[in-house]
């Protein structure tokens, strides 16, 4: 089986990802956690805290989202976070080990007027000595620019899932806005972070499609996060049967495969997830987290834990 997967140096196509999710369980973690150490420390680890500078009241209809407006998940809209509340957060996500700070908004794009503010937040936090992330929707035309000359370094915009299944997820927007957006982020010079979710009932075949068009990307993304879905109550997705961990990881171990010089970040879900499963993860090429008790809107394993699990496991924060 495995003589038709090409050298990790080559771009698979989806047929050959397919093959590699078939592999033995040891024989896949082997392979991955090689690659994994051709590129980086496999003891170290990259942290990330996301805060939701703007919650709720999001036109789209993503399903997997308490943050849309049409859905009734007990998730109220509100107003952009005020500038020191963002530093604040900021401040202490730094001191509990975080080198990047992501800010979320529930938009479908940034209008002007909340450029501007947003941009007031980027260049406060860069100026604690803090990697900027932003994740603000759809952009257009010069909106990323202005993000990079605000002191922007990553921009994350995700492709959720393959283009074959996304239509059984989204339907306010189209696969190629997407991708629009991931292209204006590149021309401005700005780093991509981009992944994806999985447990929203796609197949396996889905899961190894999402992979494909995340490792066609070119460049590869620098960050690459791999949500597990957190089922909400009110949302479409709510109820769906739960991936199997084992599945989990050796998606995981794709990711790695495919992109071998990527983060690959465990990012929603890690709360459901026991530490013998967050462990192979590791195993499997996972080198960045998000830190911290709340991600956007769904909870996050307290600081402690994670501390206490990086401890028994010998991994080491960047």
């Amino acid at each position: 089986m495995t003589d038709c997967i090409a050298p990790p140096s080559e771009l698979l196509d989806q047929d050959q990802i397919e093959l590699l999710f078939e592999l033995p369980f040891s024989d896949l973690l082997f392979k991955a956690q090689t690659i994994h150490r051709q590129y980086f420390d496999p003891n170290r680890v990259q942290i990330s805290t996301l805060l939701s500078i703007k919650t709720g009241g999001c036109p789209e209809d993503c399903g997997y989202c308490p943050q849309a407006a049409r859905y009734h998940t007990g998730v109220s809209s509100e107003a952009l976070l005020p500038l020191d509340g963002v530093i604040e957060a900021a401040r202490a996500a730094k001191e509990a080990g975080a080198t990047r700070f992501c800010m979320g908004a529930a938009w479908r794009g940034p209008k002007r007027k909340d450029l501007v503010r947003v941009r007031e937040m980027i260049s406060a936090v860069k100026s604690l000595g803090l990697e900027t992330c932003a994740t603000l929707g759809m952009l257009k035309e010069g909106q990323a620019e202005e993000l990079r000359d605000a002191g922007l370094d990553y921009y994350n915009h995700n492709l959720d899932t393959s283009p074959e299944f996304y239509g059984e997820i989204i339907h306010t927007r189209e696969y190629s806005d997407r991708l629009d957006t991931l292209e204006k982020v590149r021309s401005a010079g700005l780093h991509v972070c981009c992944g994806g979710i999985v447990g929203m009932g796609e197949s396996r075949q889905a899961r190894a499609g999402l992979i494909y068009e995340l490792s066609k990307l070119d460049p590869q993304p620098e960050s690459v996060p791999i949500n597990l879905l957190v089922q909400v109550e009110g949302t479409p997705l709510f109820g769906k049967a739960t991936l199997d961990p084992l599945e989990f990881v050796r998606t995981i171990a794709v990711a790695r495969i495919c992109m071998p010089k990527s983060y690959v970040r465990l990012s929603a879900g890690r709360q459901q997830m026991a530490e013998a499963v967050q462990a192979l993860c590791f195993l499997a090429g996972a080198n960045s987290v998000f830190y911290g008790e709340k991600l956007l809107t769904t909870v996050n394993p307290e600081i402690k834990a994670d501390q206490a699990l990086f401890a028994k496991l010998g991994i080491v924060p960047l």
